[in-house]
C-alpha cells in the first residue's frame, strides 16, 4: 500500500519560484515528501529537471502545470496533473501565453514609467531569468525603485486589477484550458477555488472535462476547505491539494500536503479511469 504525503502546487524558477526545479525537489526530500507535483505557470520547462532530481532523491515529481484564465472580473487557475509535456498542443498553447505575458508585462512597465516608476524592461527580464515572466517579477523591479516597500505593495498600488499600471492579459477560457491539459494526456484540476467565490463554475468545467478540485491550499481556512472536500464528494472530483509554494516564507513546500493516494487518483484519472 502506498504511503506518504504529497504537496501538489509547487512553483520553480521556471515561472515566480524562487528555487529551481531540482532545489524543489532536494527541499521536498529534506521535509519527507513522497511525492509533489511542479505546476508552474504556463510552462513545463522545468520538469525536465525535477523528474531527473526526484529520481535521484527517491520521490515522485508529477508532471504539472498550472495555466492562467480569465473568468468574468477575476482570474481563474486550470491545474494540469500527469500531462505530457512535449504533447505539441500544449505546447504551442503555452508558447502563446508565455509571448502574451512577455507584451503584457512590456505595457505595464511602459504605464509604470508613464507614472514616474523607475523600472525597466530589461530590468524585469533579468529578475525573471530564464523563467516564465509575471507580475512577480514586476514587482520586485518596482520594489528595487523604491517606489514601494514590499510586493503587496506593488501589486495593490500598481498591479492588481483596477490599479494603476494594470493591464489585461491574452484571453484564455477556463474551458479551453481543461480541454488543453486533456489533450496532452492529463487530469485537470480546479485550482484554490475559495478564491474565485462562484462555485458554480464547477459544474461549467466538469462538463469540459474536469476531473479534480484542489480541496487545501494555504489560502483556505479549515472552514473553505470542508466545503471544497464536500463539493469534491459530491461531484465524484479528486480532492487535490498543495502549498502553492514560490519559495518564500511563510509558505514553505510541505506545509499543505494530501496523502500519496490522491496522486494514484490522478494517475488513473489522467489515463481515463
Amino acid at each position: 500500500m502506498l504511503s506518504g504525503r504529497a504537496d501538489l502546487h509547487i512553483h520553480s524558477t521556471a515561472s515566480d519560484g524562487a528555487m529551481t526545479p531540482a532545489e524543489v525537489v532536494q527541499e521536498a526530500a529534506r521535509v519527507g515528501l513522497a511525492a509533489i507535483c511542479l505546476s508552474d505557470h504556463d510552462t513545463v520547462d522545468g520538469l525536465r529537471e525535477a523528474t531527473i532530481a526526484a529520481k535521484s532523491a527517491g520521490i515522485e515529481c508529477v508532471p504539472g502545470v498550472e495555466i492562467n484564465t480569465d473568468f468574468g472580473d477575476t482570474e481563474l487557475h486550470i491545474m494540469g496533473y500527469f500531462i505530457d509535456p512535449d504533447c505539441p498542443e500544449l505546447a504551442k498553447a503555452l508558447s502563446r501565453l508565455r509571448d502574451a505575458r512577455v507584451e503584457r508585462t512590456d505595457k505595464i512597465v511602459q504605464k509604470l514609467r508613464g507614472l514616474g516608476v523607475k523600472v525597466t524592461m530589461d530590468r524585469v527580464l533579468e529578475i525573471a531569468g530564464h523563467g516564465s515572466i509575471g507580475r512577480p517579477h514586476i514587482a520586485q523591479a518596482i520594489c528595487e525603485s523604491g517606489a514601494t516597500s514590499g510586493m503587496a505593495a506593488a501589486f495593490g498600488k500598481y498591479l492588481a486589477r483596477g490599479a494603476a499600471a494594470y493591464v489585461p492579459r491574452s484571453k484564455m477560457t477556463p474551458e479551453e484550458a481543461v480541454k488543453i491539459i486533456i489533450a496532452a494526456g492529463g487530469a485537470a484540476g480546479l485550482a484554490h477555488p475559495g478564491k474565485i467565490g462562484n462555485d458554480g463554475i464547477i459544474l461549467d468545467l466538469m462538463n469540459a472535462g474536469l476531473r479534480a478540485l484542489e480541496v487545501y491550499h494555504t489560502d483556505h481556512k479549515r472552514s473553505v476547505s470542508r466545503r471544497y472536500k464536500k463539493l469534491a464528494n459530491k461531484y465524484g472530483l479528486i480532492p487535490t491539494g498543495g502549498s502553492d509554494c514560490h519559495g518564500e516564507r511563510p509558505v514553505s513546500i510541505g506545509i499543505v500536503t494530501v496523502d500519496i493516494e490522491i496522486v494514484e487518483q490522478l494517475r488513473q484519472a489522467a489515463r481515463g479511469r
